[in-house]
């Protein structure tokens, strides 16, 4: 199975531990960030979405015009955009990126941030939004005629696109959420199901859950794993840095009372928050503290070790089914040069060598268009 490593790009430079004053959109971050990830050796970016960000297919479009192999990853709500229009707009992305696009699509979890962008429906309801906005837009991408379309949520007449992406029949859809709702959603229409960085038994279950809800329409699906590496010369000072990064959130996060917070309605952030209540290190290094203390908001996990050992901890993510891995740091600039020259040429040299375990229980997913 072949392995894929997709890093991020913030519109501006922030983090858990990097407080940074809210300025919308940093071109020049966003610019040297993606060149980072091109000379690193990254296959894809994630450029995310939140209610109050930058919108995410037009800062993908800027990150592709001074790169020109770096692909990209563009997290999508469903719900806000006509799925017909947004169908146009990420097959013309693709157009314009050269083949280089891919689209996230999170349904979204946080009942306040749904609201800011004007949306009220409950969890079950957005992910039957979700559900009916994905077959509009594979339809849109991939049907010869004009279609009427009579749902829940969308009603069409005649719909039809005349711009298709360069990838066929369409670009990758990756797929996030873990409530069962999602995961049946994920079953009909993901390539790529994500995780965030859950531990061994946790990977396990969901793996076998998507699987099964993919067989059920008789498809198969890759699954990525979402990951924060803190890497040093020595185990001792890794996990020395991990510390550090934990009182240094911790600081940042009482300034701004952001400690102590109701915990998170959506199911990966319980999940996260599970994992975390078994302890602060788990399986060979999957480190919890950051989930711990703010309430697992998002990737929130990371893998502690040198290089080598962090190497070895992604290959037994893969022996579980794991075959592409979104990784981003602390430090979201100097953590995305020490990954992409010490870490993935790492993992890439040694997934070669080892043997891959999941290919023995698995079944072969068609390949994911590049």
């Amino acid at each position: 199975m072949s392995l894929e490593f997709i890093g991020y790009i913030g519109t501006q430079l922030s983090s858990e531990i990097i407080d940074a004053p809210r300025s919308g959109l940093d071109l020049a971050h966003v610019e040297h960030t993606a060149r980072i990830h091109e000379d690193g050796g990254f296959d894809r970016a994630l450029i995310a979405f939140h209610s109050t960000s930058p919108e995410s297919i037009l800062v993908a479009q800027h990150a592709a015009s001074v790169t020109r192999r770096l692909g990209f990853m563009v997290a999508h709500r469903p719900g806000f955009t006509q799925p017909t229009l947004a169908a146009r707009q990420l097959a013309t992305l693709d157009i314009i990126t050269g083949g280089r696009s891919a689209v996230h699509i999170i349904t979204g979890g946080n009942e306040f941030e749904m609201r800011q962008d004007g949306s009220f429906i409950d969890k079950e309801e957005r992910y039957a939004r979700s559900d009916e906005y994905l077959e509009i837009v594979r339809k849109a991408w991939t049907s010869d005629q004009p279609f009427d379309h009579h749902g829940r949520f969308y009603r069409y007449e005649k719909a039809f696109s005349d711009v298709r992406s360069l990838q066929q029949p369409h670009l990758p859809v990756y797929f996030g959420g873990s409530s069962d709702a999602a995961i049946e959603v994920a079953g009909k229409h993901a390539d790529v199901y994500a995780l965030w960085g859950e531990t061994h038994e946790q990977v396990r279950e969901t793996v076998a859950r998507v699987r099964a809800a993919a067989a059920r329409h008789g498809r198969t699906v890759r699954f990525s794993l979402s990951l924060r590496p803190i890497l040093a010369g020595t185990e001792a000072a890794a996990w020395a840095r991990a510390e550090t990064i934990l009182e240094q959130a911790r600081e940042i996060a009482a300034r701004k009372g952001k400690l102590n917070k109701p915990a998170p309605g959506n199911v990966g952030s319980q999940r996260l928050l599970d994992a975390a209540a078994q302890g602060a290190r788990l399986d060979k290094r999957l480190w919890t503290g950051i989930a711990g203390l703010l309430g697992a908001q998002g990737n929130s996990t990371a893998l502690v070790g040198t290089p080598e050992q962090v190497a070895d901890a992604l290959l037994d993510y893969r022996d579980l089914g794991i075959s592409t891995f979104l990784i981003r740091g602390f430090d979201p600039l100097e953590d995305a040069i020490a990954y992409g020259r010490d870490l993935l040429p790492l993992v890439r040299a040694q997934a070669l060598i080892r043997p891959d375990l999941s290919l023995r229980s698995a079944p072969q997913a068609e390949p994911v268009a590049a």
